[in-house]
């Protein structure tokens, strides 16, 4: 019996699977475009910020987008989004965390473009040492404050919103926060790195008391003049391989 087939091959039933590659035809069906987009968060003076790129092509041409663009034929999504971002930002050897797939089917005007965003943090040690470079299809990258963003393409708005919350909820369950500071720091460092990302004040005290019960800081001899008080103690992370603070039995929403 000849029959069509939902994967566009009009053939016999008992066709195997060699024979079926080689009569499959790709454009039976339309394929959409895949693109990736990255997010790139640093707490800068005190100020939670994400990186941006002002777009020098249509569309949207002049306005402020995050990093990203399409997936090349012969390229993995992960290598698409680290050659987008070393491309377009100059940023390049930070871990790339997969965010969430974005499929509106009006998102792009160009044609159905589907979007892997993935999401990192620039910390202490790597803002020191990386140089923000504008080429290829961007005329210019900059840092914003998440709070005040400038007017953005596409439904990049709806991705930072989701990016934001993934980052605020990962902070209850995880060690995430410890990737804005360097190896050393004070314990009031580590918990304006909490009031930045959830943008609100908290009590130092039940902070110190739920960072005791966790126990995954250790103290260092070493101290840190901080303003006009005396010298704070520094920290380091125990256990530098440890993420998730929820597998010792912890939740932090502090």
């Amino acid at each position: 019996m000849v029959r069509e087939t939902k994967q566009g091959v009009k053939g016999h039933d008992n066709m195997d699977e060699k024979e079926f590659l080689t009569k499959y035809d790709p454009e039976k069906f339309k394929r959409p475009s895949i693109a990736v987009d990255t997010i790139i968060f640093s707490i800068q003076h005190d100020e939670l910020k994400v990186l941006l790129v002002k777009r020098g092509e249509h569309p949207f041409k002049g306005t402020w987008a995050i990093p990203g663009g399409f997936v090349r034929h012969d390229e993995s999504v992960d290598d698409a989004a680290k050659r987008e971002l070393l491309e377009e930002t100059g940023v390049s050897g930070v871990y790339l965390e997969q965010l969430f797939t974005f499929g509106d089917v009006n998102r792009d005007p160009r044609t159905r473009v589907i979007s892997i965003s993935y999401y990192s943090i620039l910390g202490y040690d790597d803002l020191s040492s990386t140089k923000l470079s504008a080429s290829f299809d961007v005329d210019d990258v900059d840092w914003f404050n998440i709070s005040d963003l400038p007017e953005l393409a596409f439904d990049h708005k709806i991705i930072l919103r989701y990016a934001l919350n993934r980052l605020r909820n990962k902070l209850e369950y995880s060690t995430v926060a410890f990737e804005f500071l360097p190896e050393r720091f004070t314990l009031t460092e580590l918990q304006q790195i909490y009031e930045i990302v959830y943008d609100r004040k908290l009590d130092k005290r039940n902070f110190r008391k739920k960072l005791k019960q966790m126990n995954i800081v250790s103290e260092t001899n070493e101290t840190k003049i901080e303003g006009a008080h005396r010298p704070a103690r520094l920290y380091t992370l125990k256990d530098p391989k440890l993420f998730l603070i929820k597998d010792r039995g912890f939740f932090v929403p502090f």
